[in-house]
């Protein structure tokens, strides 16, 4: 796209000097970045809760696990299809507004947990409004940021970005275990709600929609690129994306391997690892610390996934990533134990480095595929990441009531990841589709 008389107009009003100082100082992109990781990492407090209230509210309110994890399976499945229709919400109201909101509406789900009575409110307050809100914050928001302020570095961008969410679990995890196993539930999920609130100042004041409302380009790009214009009809137009990708086999190829992806990390580990620990005898407290580790390798792990993602084939680097998170899963079972031992240890470590470490390489086959709808496109997959976490997480507490242990569910996950890895090295490469280098 060329410059625009307008953008010119205003460049050439800029003097000399200062279009060099510009030049040389850090591009807008990278603040950019920042404040939507540190919003990201903030609403990330949510998410580190669900996996340690299974316990407290069986124990509190006599509910079955099962009716527990159909709450975190409504939240986890409208998380993913809330995505895309946040992306074109975004495309239509602009960035700030949609996760200022966002953020709002967890704030009040997760807050009004306290005063809940019956399962049915759980499941409105932490399902229903929590979920919708978390959607809107997904990864998609990640994917617009970097579409739009990034041409190049995309893929390392994309890492951090998602990183994102793992440091959030990193700091928070540990924090509501603690409040959880010293003070009950409740305290925690006002502190979720509190973390939540404290973003918004910083959505709201430092976060742009585009480069071109500040007169810059974005980062790599030879030329000015034009703000666009408002996109009407957002629920139609990702609607209408959605049935034209869905004409396509990569899309259910890429579906359906993040549908693994959801089931394998947010469905099984995240919501169910403290408690199959805490059956093992294993403090509630110690079981949340090792998913916080996993929060510590995950970043390393998924930065440098976005780094190799700039450099490799992304359809050999799923299927790498998919089979030897298979391959771990079938260990788990015989590591679970009373104490933290060595080899529990290396699998944190190994399965951190794996957690999310796919985001990069599949949204860079959805923009090689679908070009400018890939964002909308991506939160799609994203949907069936979670629709595959929301059954998981439901399938995951009745296997658990039916056979008393997980051991079925690990065995499960493993076999499917392998079946991941298989689709992962199956999906067609768009004639002229090029990924780009850093």
């Amino acid at each position: 796209m060329t410059q625009t008389p307008e953008a010119s107009t205003v460049q050439d009003q800029v003097p000399e000097s200062e279009r060099r100082r510009r030049r040389t100082r850090l591009h807008r992109a990278w603040f950019v970045a920042a404040v939507t990781f540190v919003t990201i990492l903030g609403a990330a407090a949510f998410r580190s809760l669900p996996g340690l209230l299974i316990d407290p509210l069986h124990q509190e309110f006599h509910w079955s696990r099962g009716t527990i994890g159909l709450a975190v399976s409504v939240n986890l499945a409208l998380y993913g299809l809330t995505a895309p229709f946040a992306a074109a919400l975004m495309d239509r109201f602009g960035i700030r507004r949609v996760v200022a909101i966002a953020l709002l509406v967890i704030a009040i789900g997760s807050g009004t947990t306290v005063w809940m009575t019956a399962a049915w409110q759980l499941i409105l307050c932490w399902g229903l409004l929590v979920g919708l809100g978390s959607g809107s914050m997904a990864l998609a928001f990640a994917a617009t940021v970097t579409n739009r302020w990034f041409t190049e570095r995309r893929g390392l961008v994309t890492g951090i970005l998602t990183a994102a969410s793992a440091s959030g679990q990193l700091i928070f995890l540990p924090l509501l275990s603690w409040i959880v196993s010293e003070h009950n539930w409740r305290p925690a999920a006002v502190t979720v709600a509190l973390a939540a609130l404290a973003v918004v100042p910083f959505v709201w004041l430092l976060l742009r929609d585009h480069p071109a409302d500040v007169g810059l380009k974005p980062y790599g790009s030879p030329e000015f690129v034009e703000k666009p214009p408002p996109v009407p009809g957002a629920a139609r137009r990702t609607v209408n994306v959605l049935f034209s990708a869905a004409r396509t086999g990569p899309f259910w190829l890429l579906a359906g391997t993040f549908a693994i992806c959801g089931a394998s990390t947010n469905g099984l580990i995240q919501t169910h690892f403290v408690p199959a620990a805490h059956d093992h005898g294993m403090p509630i407290t110690a079981a949340a610390s090792l998913l916080a580790v996993i929060g510590v390798f995950d970043v390393v792990g998924t930065i440098a996934s976005g780094w190799f993602t700039d450099r490799f084939e992304p359809r050999r680097l799923l299927a790498v990533y998919y089979a030897l998170r298979g391959v771990s899963l079938l260990f788990l079972p015989m590591l679970l134990a009373p104490s933290v031992q060595l080899p529990m240890l290396f699998f944190i470590v190994f399965y951190g480095l794996d957690w999310v470490a796919t985001v990069p390489p599949t949204l860079a086959l959805c923009r090689e595929q679908y070009g400018d709808d890939s964002a909308i496109v991506f939160g799609w997959v994203l949907a069936s990441h979670q629709v595959g976490a929301a059954l998981v997480a439901f399938l995951g507490g009745v296997a658990r009531d039916t056979f008393g242990s997980y051991d079925v569910v690990w065995y499960a996950s493993g076999a499917l990841c392998a079946a991941a890895a298989l689709m992962a090295l199956v999906i067609r490469r768009r004639p002229g589709a090029k990924v780009a280098l850093a």
